[in-house]
């Protein structure tokens, strides 16, 4: 995998308000029919700097009716595993090959789970920062039998990305993910035993997908409120979307103009 060059690139994005202005910004085109009609999902795809991207997002609530962004560890680890399973269709179903050449039929070399986060400061986090993970893990699945406590945790570690964070200014960091937006005082404590520098609600379960279809993978996240600071969560992540998302905008396209044409080996 190492020896090949990065061309088609996935970007898992949870929340259409923090994809919409990347999707705008690289005037990639909508795929209606690119998941299955039962699901929300939705998918984009375009090029940029020689690179084919798909851009997928975890759309709206349908099931419980409320129309919110499907956030959450469900939906992101069922829609990586689709948008995977489609886009590598024709390595892993040999057996049905047909003469279609279009994007679906390119494997996928790398993904990259981009989104916001909430961040530590003791561990230097502030507003605003861009973190490119070292490693993922749950912080909220405690399963305390001594067979299953490593599988509740589920550490994965990410694609090895240490030039391509000084290249783009990022800092690097383990992103700890839980269901629940706010924290209580025994997720902090798993939080602390994950070495944790952000906090997320996709990204473990993004990496378990790319792990089943063997795809290298890493998170680029921008931190849009503290974790271990004074303000409730809700206010200060509502407050800082909007300028999280432009901050994806930015520093996506640059991360995607390093990654391409590379080895992973040279990341």
């Amino acid at each position: 995998m190492t020896a090949n060059k990065i061309h088609n690139i996935v970007i898992a994005i949870a929340m259409e308000a923090e994809a919409a202005p990347l999707i705008q910004h690289l005037a990639l085109e909508s795929v209606p029919d690119f998941f299955p009609a039962t699901t929300p999902f939705l998918a984009y795809q375009g090029s940029h700097h020689q690179c084919n991207l798909t851009v997928i997002t975890n759309g709206k609530d349908m099931v419980h009716g409320t129309g919110v962004d499907n956030v959450g560890t469900i939906p992101a680890a069922l829609s990586t595993y689709l948008a995977l399973s489609k886009l590598n269709s024709n390595s892993n179903n040999n057996s049905h090959s047909n003469s279609h050449t279009n994007t679906d039929n390119k494997t996928v070399d790398l993904l990259i789970n981009a989104g916001t986060c909430g961040g530590f400061q003791k561990m230097g986090a502030q507003i605003g920062d861009v973190y490119l993970t070292t490693s993922v893990a749950h912080h909220d699945r405690r399963i305390p039998i001594p067979s299953f406590t490593d599988y509740g945790i589920g550490k994965i570690e990410s694609a090895q990305v240490i030039n391509l964070a000084s290249s783009i200014q990022a800092k690097m960091g383990v992103c700890t993910t839980g269901n629940s937006l706010d924290a209580h005082d025994l997720d902090h404590f798993h939080m602390d035993q994950n070495q944790a520098s952000v906090k997320d609600m996709e990204a473990a379960a993004i990496a378990w997908s790319c792990e089943l279809h063997q795809t290298p993978h890493f998170g680029l996240k921008v931190v849009t409120d503290i974790v271990d600071g004074d303000k409730p969560t809700q206010e200060e992540f509502l407050e800082n979307l909007h300028k999280a998302a432009e901050s994806l905008q930015e520093a996506l396209p640059k991360a995607i103009e390093y990654i391409c044409g590379k080895g992973h080996d040279e990341l």
